[in-house]
């Protein structure tokens, strides 16, 4: 199994000029490569207290906080908004560099999220490869790129990637039957410090490792062409929403960055948008129960006030 160690040690001595090209040629040939540090460790520091912030509590009313959808993983939606380094990593020059080359002049970020990833020893997160274009709408497979980037330290649980995989089937669910050929060669471990950060074509296949031994905080940042057509179920949760920025972070932006974060563009905005979904049971008590809550503090005020009248 290769580690980051052995991909990064490809790029220590390479020249400026040529490091893009070495990143794109070795995207071309694996579907992922590893990124040399992008940040520095103020920024990093800056960015692991911001994201902190959102995994106190569930996200509910005035509340910021992570959402959950699935039993082992908290999700942060929309860290773009939480700090200047997650702006700027997401425009970073090395990275727009290697994208020119690997998807062309018309992708742009369309997603920037992150989780925190609890212990476990269950494969809850098995083989696959992204799927999110409507794929009865082409033959091709249309290109997309994925950079993740660790907020811890990573030892356990990393994310794996079969090198080679990519481009040669329209992403889908894997079973481990189908993998079972595959040597430990073939698969790339990503184990890193807080800090690593790493492009993959989101067509190959890849997982997040078993077991899982200590939490693991990561965000990913998705690349594609917004004007492909989306699969049903993205389009239903209106996954690929254009990014929410906080205008704090929006100074000195060229053209090219505001391309990428999607300035102007309305294909993918859907005016007035509500999920389907209806809340569960629980919600609507949790809400009942707040509201007498609010009613009993505004109660309390106006005895007071009844008293205070009274009394002097």
């Amino acid at each position: 199994m290769k580690t980051t160690l052995d991909i990064a040690s490809k790029f220590q001595n390479a020249d400026d000029d040529q490091l893009a090209v070495d990143l794109t040629g070795q995207l071309e040939l694996d579907g992922i490569v590893m990124l040399p540090s992008l940040i520095s460790a103020e920024q990093l520091n800056s960015m692991q207290r911001a994201f902190e912030t959102r995994l106190h509590r569930l996200r509910w009313n005035n509340l910021e906080g992570y959402q959950k959808t699935e039993r082992y993983r908290h999700m942060v939606e929309d860290v773009l908004l939480l700090d200047q380094g997650f702006v700027d990593v997401g425009i970073h020059p090395l990275i727009k560099k290697v994208l020119n080359r690997y998807l062309g002049q018309q992708y742009a970020l369309t997603e920037a999220k992150g989780w925190k990833s609890l212990p476990t020893k269950r494969d809850f997160h098995g083989w696959h490869g992204d799927a999110w274009y409507e794929q009865g709408a082409t033959l091709e497979i249309p290109k997309e790129v994925k950079m993740a980037m660790y907020l811890t330290d990573v030892r356990s649980g990393a994310f794996n990637y079969i090198r080679g995989s990519h481009r040669k089937q329209h992403p889908r669910t894997v079973g481990n039957d189908e993998v079972e050929n595959v040597s430990d060669s073939q698969i790339t471990e990503m184990k890193g410090q807080a800090g690593t950060a790493f492009l993959f074509d989101t067509s190959g296949i890849h997982r997040q490792g078993v077991p899982m031994l200590e939490e693991r905080r990561a965000i990913f940042y998705n690349y594609h062409d917004p004007g492909v057509s989306l699969q049903k179920e993205d389009l239903v949760y209106y996954r690929y929403h254009p990014l929410l920025l906080n205008a704090a972070f929006l100074g000195n932006l060229s053209d090219d960055d505001q391309r990428i974060l999607g300035f102007g563009d309305k294909r993918n905005f859907l005016p007035g948008f509500e999920r389907s979904s209806k809340p569960l049971g629980l919600y609507a008590a949790f809400q009942s129960v707040f509201n007498t809550q609010i009613f009993l503090a505004d109660l309390v005020v106006r005895i007071n006030s009844r008293l205070k009248r009274i009394f002097n």
